[in-house]
């Protein structure tokens, strides 16, 4: 077998020398698609030279380093803003690290670093205020003036993660709306939100990574950039490959790079990545050839709050592009959190810039690793669980008891929550004292009358923050925990929760 990388067909030279003649032959990835499906993969291989790709969507892990040069007096600036974005100030006196999902201090989730990036890019000033700590050598305490992309010394787009290979989609299985990463997510599987551009995405047309890596010459936000290693969270074995980027954000157009807010999550930058895929050999034109069809990725729950969500279903590319996904046996629409039709842009510019013989090809100094342990940070303290915290001794009722009668068991046992059950023990709805008062004024009778049936739970191994929020989203001052059966084995309040936060180490 031959090695990762082999150069058999065709070498970089030999590609970069075809360029510079202005006889290359280049495709877009979904134009080779379909020139493999109706010549073969074989002919494929030996007419085309370099396969373009395109990406354009969120990614979050990017931002850029800024050098501003120096004040008269200097100032070492200790705390940084740019419109008032907070940037990352633990470097030396004048540079800063600048992060997409940094948000304004005035104006919210609504403006964050990846705006101010574009508002660069564009041309436009932008404010910047700093406060200093004064030295015999920096003795400005604080500055506010303005800047253009045009004055600083450097700014340097270095994107941590990059262009995933595939990422999962998502749904939701609770009653609720969700608001995540992935967008607005409906409740009961209502939608499934995906990412990627499946046939077009850089690293899905070389999954091997045999022409990827340290070095490597791309698109990147309208100017040339490189790649620069791995990703973080780089996941070769689960298929979903990360790139770390930089790029010089002066050669750059703000039309691949675009500030967003994800709806009530928070703020990011829309980046335009595209790397040209040299046909060295046959593997990677049999990869490059993959159709949409064959490219899947699975549906996640994003309804269960945790790393480990379940798989609710596999599903290709070409079924999530087509707006129409099937969900637990019903039609639902699926839409794409990145711009189709900008990566399509991405791939064509490029190709445009090879035929052109602007952008000649790079061998990686160092391809990406296959190999690599992908770890989750596991917390080595004990979190406390719902069922730490929670009352295990619950004064409930049945549907059909008096409300006058466990009217005065609130009282009596001073609690605010009476969960119902039914003789078994089973959950069916809950009382508070709210409840009571008004069954009372209005001339209720039994708590069938007036008990909320529609409840909100907590599961005894829930982590207590978890648990916390849900209590916050619904509004709710307390809940009962429930088994798998539902049946009643506590109660969980705010109450709970404030003794815990105060029992913890500095806590006042």
């Amino acid at each position: 077998m031959e090695a990762r990388g082999a150069e058999t067909l065709r070498t970089y030279e030999e590609i970069n020398e075809k360029i510079k003649r202005g006889d290359a032959v280049v495709m877009r990835a979904d134009e080779f698609v379909e020139y493999a499906k109706r010549y073969g993969v074989e002919k494929a291989a030996k007419d085309v030279d370099v396969v373009t790709t395109g990406t354009f969507g969120a990614m979050c892990s990017s931002g850029a380093f800024i050098n501003f040069g120096h004040t008269e007096p200097p100032i070492k600036m200790w705390r940084c803003w740019l419109n008032d974005v907070p940037a990352y100030k633990g470097l030396a006196a004048v540079d800063v690290y600048l992060g997409a999902t940094a948000v304004s201090e005035t104006r919210g989730i609504e403006y964050g670093g990846g705006h101010v990036i574009e508002d660069l890019v564009s041309g436009r000033e932008v404010e910047l205020r700093a406060e200093g700590w004064p030295t015999d050598c920096y003795p400005r305490q604080y500055v506010e003036t303005v800047i253009t992309l045009e004055e600083v010394n450097q700014a340097v787009l270095v994107n941590p993660r990059n262009a995933y290979q595939r990422y999962a989609a998502a749904t939701n299985s609770t009653d609720r709306i969700l608001y995540t990463y992935m967008g607005t997510l409906l409740p009961r599987y209502g939608n499934v939100m995906y990412s990627g551009s499946g046939e077009l995405n850089p690293l899905t047309k070389d999954p091997g990574y045999e022409t990827i890596g340290i070095g490597t010459r791309i698109f990147l936000g309208g100017g040339i950039g490189y790649v620069i290693g791995e990703g973080t969270q780089h996941n070769p074995k689960a298929g979903m490959g990360t790139l770390m980027v930089r790029g010089d954000l002066k050669q750059m157009n703000a039309k691949y790079l675009r500030g967003a807010t994800i709806h009530r999550y928070g703020s990011t930058l829309y980046v335009g990545v595209g790397i040209p895929i040299p046909l060295i050999n046959r593997r990677v034109a049999e990869t490059a050839a993959t159709p949409d069809e064959e490219i899947y990725t699975e549906i996640l729950d994003y309804g269960v709050p945790s790393r480990s969500r379940p798989i609710v279903r596999r599903v290709s590319y070409a079924e999530l592009k087509s707006g129409r996904v099937e969900v637990k046996g019903e039609t639902v629409r699926a839409s794409s959190m990145s711009s189709l039709p900008r990566a399509l842009e991405i791939a064509e510019t490029l190709k445009r810039r090879i035929e052109e013989g602007e952008f000649t090809l790079t061998r990686p100094a160092e391809l990406l690793p296959t190999v690599r342990e992908f770890k989750p940070l596991e917390v080595k303290r004990y979190e406390p669980r719902v069922k730490d915290v929670m009352t295990k001794r619950v004064i409930s009722a049945k549907p059909a008891d008096d409300v006058k009668t466990v009217a005065r068991l609130i009282v009596e046992h001073g609690v605010d929550h009476i969960p119902i059950v039914r003789s078994d023990g089973r959950l069916v709805g809950i009382v508070t004292s709210w409840d009571l008062a008004r069954a009372l004024a209005e001339g209720k009778q039994t708590l069938s009358e007036v008990m909320t049936t529609k409840v909100i739970v907590a599961k005894p191994e829930e982590a207590v923050d978890v648990v916390a929020r849900r209590l916050l989203q619904y509004k709710i001052s307390g809940m009962p925990v429930v088994d798998e059966e539902y049946r009643v084995l506590g109660i969980v309040t705010t109450d709970d929760l404030a003794k815990l936060v105060k029992g913890r180490r500095g806590a006042p």
